[in-house]
């Protein structure tokens, strides 16, 4: 019998194994310089939206059992915050390391990226002219006192200086100096002072501290004055309130506010701080015993990093690949006649996102155009496809446009957009309280011949221009008419949940998804009993659900061969002998994030192929509105397969999940080195010329 004690692995320490991959492409030395110190960047976001989301949730479920009194519950969720404490401050260390590898990196490339104590007289006279013209004007310090409310001050985006002023006649002060990178780059290029071979980088963190005399200087008398940066992350749940005078979007505005002065979880400050001063700092920011105190390297909100710039060669990051356009649409003279000759599959960014933007575009000035039915879930702030909506009004066109207004940290975006778009006309719906839309849908239904045709958009990503640049995604258009009817079904559920819809087709939470997919499984463990090839292959995000993974299990104990690629959280534990021993997991992270939903069974030789917007998550499943598509075309089925095999030959890229989620590279034995991506790419462009 399989040890059945310990089959699902903690989904938070998951997570933290996921962002440790992402940290082993920072270390990466095959990879460009100025990528690695950019995945550096991404880490820390990453890091950030985990303390707000996961960290938070396992902080409140703790004070909930305190409070229900159920103290195993309570002493297990401690162990797992433990856990997580231990793993981030090993990966904290590891992090700091790596970052001093990369800046000793980018000196041997001529870029030097400088601290306070590095600077010559020539760059200290530099940077003082700097401050004063450029910087001074937008530094305003919080002198911390008793009436100086911190916690409420501090915006859990943005970093800060908490500066130690030592008096000769009086006890020591302190105050607090947001980091303006709102309004200023974070990088500043200093200017050569002789050679222009030697290229320098300033933080605008060290910059302040340089000049911290030239700002309190007439206005505090002080003998010494000494700055180290910080940053605190917030709590980012929310919660909406009842009142009946308020409309939904008052309410989100309302409770996005909360976010403002929500507990913080996490503060983050440089391990050169004085005791002293992290005593006062912990004080006034009400720390209790379960929130991450963590000392680190001297610069905080590492996530701009992301975007570090290259003053060097062009090798020193990763060359262009060029987005393909689609022969599949070029070759017809509206995107209405394309889609009607065959259904059409993309995949960005390796495809032009110009395609989406192109369907809805030509949508709002066709006139045998009638209506236009779209969901937003995330959009770029400068928006194609909010503009091309807006057009269609002005066309005189039917437009209905469901956003979520829950998105986490996009809520304030799409409340904007919903003002703007019911400005313009166009219909805006909500959705549903209970249930977060999800679902990557757009239906436009045209006249033809006097018949109403509806023209669907299936897809795996947002339409959003900004991220079909670095996420894989598919999306499916198509003309098929059961499958467009079910999606414009989708939205009638969302205006009525309390109608019944048919969905034959669609897999579409929370109606049939999890049955759908259940069913399937089931069915290939029918047919491995009966002898027959039986097989899974899966693409997604996260594997968290505990009722999936158990069909998974039972699917894996009678033979059935699973393969699977899960980039992020994966609570299965594959290679436990008697129970999962027939699942293998990879994940893949490399210059794009891989992000579509995959799912293809075997079915008798079939080999059912579907793309998704969901994750096996409880939350995906039950709780928001998601809708998976079957692809029926067998030139499209190939492409997807073929995609996904390659991704599971990747040498370079790939991780193993194993039972310890220690994240080991695929071993490549006598195969040659093959990255899937670029793979990917090699194989589109070769498609596109044939």
């Amino acid at each position: 019998m399989p040890d059945l004690s310990n089959i699902y692995y903690p989904r938070e320490l998951s997570w933290l194994s996921f962002n440790h991959r992402v940290l082993q492409e920072a270390k990466d030395v095959t990879n460009p310089i100025v990528e690695r110190i950019r995945f550096l960047g991404i880490y820390s976001n990453n890091m950030d939206e985990f303390y707000r989301v996961r960290v938070a949730d396992v902080k409140r479920q703790i004070y909930i059992y305190l409070d229900e009194g159920n103290t195993e519950q309570a002493e297990q969720t401690k162990h797992l915050m433990e856990q997580i404490q231990q793993k981030v401050l090993k990966m904290t260390v590891e992090f700091d390391k790596t970052h001093m590898e990369i800046v000793k990196g980018l000196a041997r490339y001529n870029i030097f990226l400088l601290g306070e104590e590095d600077l010559n007289q020539y760059h200290t006279e530099w940077l003082s002219h700097y401050f004063k013209s450029k910087i001074l004007c937008h530094i305003a310090p919080v002198l911390l006192n008793k009436k100086v409310k911190l916690l409420s001050r501090l915006n859990d985006s943005s970093t800060y200086l908490y500066v130690r002023i030592q008096r000769t006649d009086k006890a020591d002060a302190f105050a607090v100096i947001e980091v303006p990178t709102a309004s200023l780059s974070r990088f500043v290029v200093i200017p050569p002072e002789k050679s222009r071979k030697k290229k320098y980088i300033i933080l605008l963190d060290d910059i302040i501290r340089v000049n911290l005399e030239n700002i309190f200087r007439g206005f505090i008398d002080f003998e010494h004055l000494e700055a180290y940066s910080f940053k605190m992350t917030r709590d980012s749940e929310y919660s909406i309130n009842d009142e009946i005078d308020e409309s939904y979007m008052d309410k989100m505005s309302e409770s996005v506010k909360q976010r403002l002065i929500a507990e913080p979880v996490r503060v983050v400050y440089d391990s050169r701080m004085p005791e002293e001063t992290i005593k006062d700092l912990k004080k006034r920011l009400k720390i209790s015993s379960y929130d991450s105190l963590i000392a680190s390297g001297p610069y905080r909100n590492f996530k701009d990093f992301i975007g570090f710039p290259n003053i060097g060669r062009t090798y020193l990051e990763n060359p262009t690949l060029p987005a393909m356009t689609s022969k599949d649409f070029t070759n017809y003279d509206t995107v209405f006649d394309a889609i009607s000759a065959k259904d059409i599959l993309l995949y960005y960014p390796y495809h032009r996102f110009l395609h989406v933007t192109e369907f809805i575009r030509q949508a709002a000035f066709d006139p045998s155009v009638k209506h236009i039915r779209l969901n937003i879930y995330r959009v770029a702030s400068q928006s194609r496809v909010i503009s091309s909506l807006i057009d269609a009004v002005d066309n005189g066109k039917k437009v209905t446009v469901v956003i979520e207004l829950r998105a986490r940290f996009d809520e304030e975006n799409n409340i904007e957009w919903a003002k703007v778009l019911t400005d313009a006309g166009v219909k805006v719906v909500f959705g549903m309280p209970a249930l977060k839309i999800h679902s990557k849908l757009c239906v436009v239904t045209r006249e033809e011949k006097g018949e109403l045709i509806n023209y669907a958009h299936l897809g795996t990503g947002n339409f959003n221009e900004k991220t079909a640049k670095i996420y894989t995604d598919f999306s499916l258009f198509t003309r098929n008419q059961e499958i467009a009817k079910e999606a414009e079904n989708v939205f009638a559920f969302i205006l009525a949940p309390y109608r019944r819809q048919k969905f034959q087709h669609l897999q579409v939470s929370p109606l049939n998804n999890r049955t759908k997919i259940q069913l399937l499984i089931r069915q290939e463990i029918q047919n491995a009993k009966e002898g027959l090839k039986a097989s899974i292959t899966l693409k997604i995000n996260n594997l968290d659900d505990k009722l999936l993974i158990d069909d998974l299990y039972k699917a894996s104990q009678a033979g059935v061969k699973i393969k699977a690629i899960i980039r992020g959280m994966c609570s299965l534990v594959p290679g436990i002998k008697g129970l999962s021993e027939n699942i293998s997991i990879i994940s893949v992270v490399d210059r794009f994030l891989e992000h579509p939903r995959v799912m293809i069974f075997e079915s008798r030789g079939e080999q059912k192929t579907f793309i998704s917007s969901a994750d096996w998550m409880t939350r995906n499943m039950d709780f928001r509105i998601e809708v998976g598509c079957p692809i029926y075309d067998p030139d499209l089925k190939k492409k997807i397969m073929d995609i996904m095999e390659l991704q599971f030959k990747d040498t370079l890229k790939a991780r193993v999940i194993d039972k310890e989620q220690t994240n080991k590279y695929v071993r490549r034995g006598n195969r040659k080195h093959l990255r899937s991506q670029i793979e990917t790419y090699k194989y589109l462009k070769s498609s596109e010329k044939g």
